[in-house]
């Protein structure tokens, strides 16, 4: 009999509208995959179904579990962006509340950043969960599988998870995150061969379209990696850091848990040579620091250069502006096959930076970090946040003006989210800011979009910037010139169509 089954749930229009169909990427649940490895290796039976990367609806989803038959469901609910764990809960509670429907008897549990932030509140409200994981649930899942009888009254025992019973909420102590000197042991890799495929492992899944250089034909077979887990920053737009939760609030602030740890570069680089054995070149490298720690990078991009004497290697990693200004360090980059960096830079403006924590870099000159880069043969996918605390149409304005200046290969603007486990979250609950009335509302792309207003801005006209800044920014002639001498024309062209698609705003038609 199985013993657990994870689940990665399907919610991509509800999410991204029009753009699932084509644009929106798909990527490996990587916290499935280091959950079902963590369990096998104890010698529990798992499996995973992914229904995002099969497409799968409710009844096909219901038969694959029936099918299966585990003694636990989990839903893994994470995803590609930070605002996922809670855009992707409901398309997760579609799912659990049609199983309860159908009269399933399997206990159900939820893990994923939503969970870790609002344990309580989940529990509550969603009568289809059976208990919450409260933090990253390593311990926690394997203690419960150890339990010949998986009941509340067992739970009890169990630290790291919340439940009702009999209408009484529990919400257990705490248990420990895995330790840095256990990562290789407790987290022993990625379970890809439990992943769906259609001709060649890994072939459902699909990088963004920036990532593959604008071609279609580049995006797949794609998969995500982690070499470290955490930030040592407290970004307070940011609820990364809600994995690492370590006490009993109701609300869970991710600023409170910061910290990092690594896989060894001996046994992340096997991780790699798995996924470049199965043809994998697409690749993304998830760690929200990953050019911070030169002790783990370097000798990691050293093994990885190796491994790119034919520059196949297609990899994109994110940084922070004031760690690569040095040239040697990019040419180790670059030579690692790391050929997209992810910058972010959030606001133009120094004043809006240091109101979110994020003024630590204020000294150092973004457009010469950014001509540096590009001199290295590296590419950019900036990242930019219209409506932070501070922000009005001039320092939005001069955001976007930089960003026009900057003119980078990728370009990538959100309006500000008060992302449950953020400080921003725990701040608009005290001033009682408008909230979204459901899950999708945490999306930046759906139709329920609920960005955060500033003093001077109501939040549909910071939305309303933000994609009319997509579409010119994407039409703007030196940056399809870019494009078209990187890349190709039909590349070019190939963003010009994707601009095309216009997404449809809520709050934007009732002007709120």
């Amino acid at each position: 009999m199985l013993d657990t089954l994870f689940i990665t749930p399907n919610n991509a229009t509800r999410i991204y509208q029009s753009l699932s169909n084509k644009y929106s990427a798909i990527e490996t649940p990587t916290w499935s995959l280091l959950l079902a490895e963590a369990c096998r290796v104890k010698s529990f039976k798992v499996d995973i179904l992914d229904c995002l990367a099969e497409n799968l609806n409710l009844e096909r989803s219901f038969e694959r579990i029936l099918k299966l038959n585990p003694r636990l469901i989990v839903f893994v609910v994470y995803g590609q962006n930070v605002n996922a764990g809670t855009t992707n809960m409901s398309g997760a509670i579609m799912l659990s509340e049609y199983l309860k429907e159908k009269k399933i008897k399997i206990p159900i549990a939820f893990i994923g950043s939503h969970v870790q932030a609002v344990p309580i509140e989940t529990i509550k409200k969603e009568e289809s969960i059976d208990f919450v994981f409260t933090n990253e649930g390593v311990y926690s899942l394997l203690n419960i599988l150890k339990l010949k009888d998986i009941n509340f009254e067992n739970l009890k025992k169990i630290k790291g998870v919340a439940f009702k019973f009999k209408s009484k909420v529990y919400f257990n102590d705490v248990e420990k995150v895995v330790p840095q000197d256990r990562m290789d042991i407790d987290l022993p890799g990625y379970a890809w061969d439990l992943l769906p495929f259609k001709d060649k492992p890994l072939d459902l899944y699909r990088s963004p379209m920036w990532h593959a250089e604008y071609d279609e034909n580049k995006r797949s077979p794609y998969a995500a990696i982690q070499t470290s887990l955490g930030c040592q920053f407290k970004c307070s737009f940011c609820m990364i850091n809600i994995i690492n939760r370590n006490d009993k609030s109701e609300l869970g602030i991710a600023g409170h848990y910061s910290g990092m740890r690594f896989w060894s570069t001996n046994f992340i680089i096997k991780e790699f040579d798995k996924l470049i054995k199965l043809g994998v070149e697409t690749i993304r490298i998830v760690d929200e620091m990953f050019l911070l720690n030169p002790k783990y990078y370097v000798p990691l991009c050293k093994e990885l250069a190796q491994r790119n004497k034919k520059d196949n290697l297609r990899m994109w990693a994110y940084s922070r502006i004031d760690t690569v200004k040095n040239p040697e360090i990019l040419e180790l980059v670059r030579s690692a096959g790391i050929k997209w960096l992810c910058l972010g830079i959030e606001s133009g403006d120094k004043k809006v930076r240091l109101e979110v924590a994020k003024g630590k870099f204020e000294e150092v000159d973004v457009r010469n970090v950014v001509k540096q880069i590009h001199k290295s043969d590296i590419e950019i996918m900036a990242n930019y946040i219209f409506g932070l605390p501070g922000d009005t149409n001039e320092t939005i304005a001069k955001t976007f003006a930089l960003s026009k200046e900057l003119c980078t290969s990728g370009w990538n603007t959100y309006a500000a989210m008060a992302l449950p486990g953020s400080q921003l979250y725990r701040e608009a609950v005290e001033k009682n800011i408008k909230l979204p009335d459901n899950y999708e509302g945490y999306s930046f792309h759906s139709y329920n979009t609920q960005n955060l207003p500033t003093e001077k801005l109501k939040a549909s006209s910071i939305l309303k910037l933000r994609d009319e800044c997509f579409y010119e920014y994407h039409n703007y002639k030196p940056f399809l010139k870019r494009i078209s001498e990187k890349f190709g024309a039909k590349a070019a062209e190939n963003i010009k169509q994707m601009s095309k698609i216009k997404l449809k705003r809520k709050i934007i038609e009732q002007n709120i």
